[in-house]
């Protein structure tokens, strides 16, 4: 019996592992539940599943980690100030089931120094998927990681034709229900580009061997090629339970949790290369990676703005990565990174960002 503390309950992650569990109560065991603001739904979880221990906020969350015993925590809270229960998490020597990508990005070094081998176990379908097929062979026997992206709603357009493109288009995600924020980085493929840093934090693998090809029926969830010249892929229907029960109970598999693909039925799945000059999203993301320190929360945090103000209409769709990408320009690093810091240049970064905005760039 593996016990559970659930970080962002209420969202699509966090309510997605609740029904795992639901269908696995002899295998888990919910001790904590954490919420931004929906106080409502996190009572009614905590009455359906015996909860004592729960948290409204994200300070909050951070002592509730600190505070209860468990084995794994789940991080499905949005954004970096995911970071703050990551490292309480990983200093509290849980396991922990990570969906909150912008914490190890963010965090950096600061994440990896304190975790312990396989004390992470990615939880998005990509680094999942990776994980999955690493098992396959040695780490010296890796040649490269290959990532791949459905190429969201915009896929085959060319940059010309992206400069008219409306927030209610960018939301049309082709396979995926996501958030404003990650269905937009979806479609500017900032989204790829954080995995691609994540996917280098998780598995030490150079950004140099780190590619990604646009899969558009996203059920090839991410390769590892081996350095005999094969191939290993997971692949499984877009379905966010199955890597959700790996990261509650790696490297065990749960029975039934996702539907297998129909091999009695014909089907055809594509592969093609990423367009960086429309989407430059991926080269950027792997630039601001090998600088390291402050960089990628730099990049995260103007990003961030620049999707709130392509969706307010203040600049236009590719006015996202124009302003991402000339706000890290301007960056100065500091000398160390820490917490501190961390929120330092973050802080800067969405000011920075904010005026590009203001000012029409």
């Amino acid at each position: 019996m593996r016990r559970v503390i659930i970080l962002g309950s209420s969202g699509s992650i966090g309510t997605q592992a609740l029904d795992v569990i639901r269908g696995n109560r002899d295998r888990f065991e919910i001790v904590g539940l954490a919420t931004g603001s929906q106080r409502d739904v996190l009572e009614a979880q905590a009455r359906e599943f015996g909860v004592e221990s729960t948290a409204v906020g994200i300070h909050e969350a951070e002592q509730l980690v600190r505070d209860v015993e468990a084995d794994v925590v789940l991080n499905g809270i949005t954004g970096s100030v995911g970071l703050g229960p990551t490292i309480a998490a990983l200093e509290q020597g849980r396991t922990l089931a990570l969906a909150n990508k912008e914490s190890l990005i963010v965090g950096g070094e600061l994440v990896t120094a304190l975790a312990q081998p396989g004390q992470i176990v990615p939880v998005d379908s990509e680094h999942s998927a990776l994980a999955q097929a690493l098992r396959s062979g040695e780490r010296a026997e890796v040649r490269r990681l290959v990532l791949t992206a459905s190429g969201g709603p915009f896929r085959g357009r060319s940059r010309e034709a992206l400069e008219s493109v409306k927030p209610a288009e960018a939301l049309a995600h082709p396979t995926w229900n996501m958030g404003r924020v990650v269905t937009t980085n979806s479609a500017t493929l900032v989204n790829k580009g954080l995995e691609v840093i994540e996917a280098h934090l998780l598995f030490d693998v150079p950004y140099a061997q780190i590619d990604v090809v646009v899969h558009p029926q996203s059920v090839v969830h991410s390769m590892v090629e081996f350095s005999d010249g094969s191939t290993i892929a997971q692949a499984s229907p877009p379905d966010m339970r199955l890597p959700i029960s790996l990261g509650l109970d790696w490297p065990h598999r749960i029975a039934g949790v996702g539907v297998p693909i129909d091999w009695s039925t014909a089907t055809t799945w594509s592969f093609e290369p990423l367009d960086e000059t429309a989407f430059p999203a991926v080269a950027l993301a792997k630039r601001v990676g090998r600088a390291g320190g402050t960089y990628p929360a730099v990049f995260n945090a103007a990003n961030e703005v620049a999707v709130d103000a392509f969706h307010d209409g203040r600049i236009g769709f590719l006015g996202i990565l124009d302003t991402v990408e000339r706000v890290v320009e301007a960056h100065d690093a500091p000398s160390s990174l820490t917490r501190e810091s961390l929120a330092d240049a973050e802080t800067w970064a969405r000011r920075a960002a904010a005026e590009l905005v203001r000012g029409g760039q």
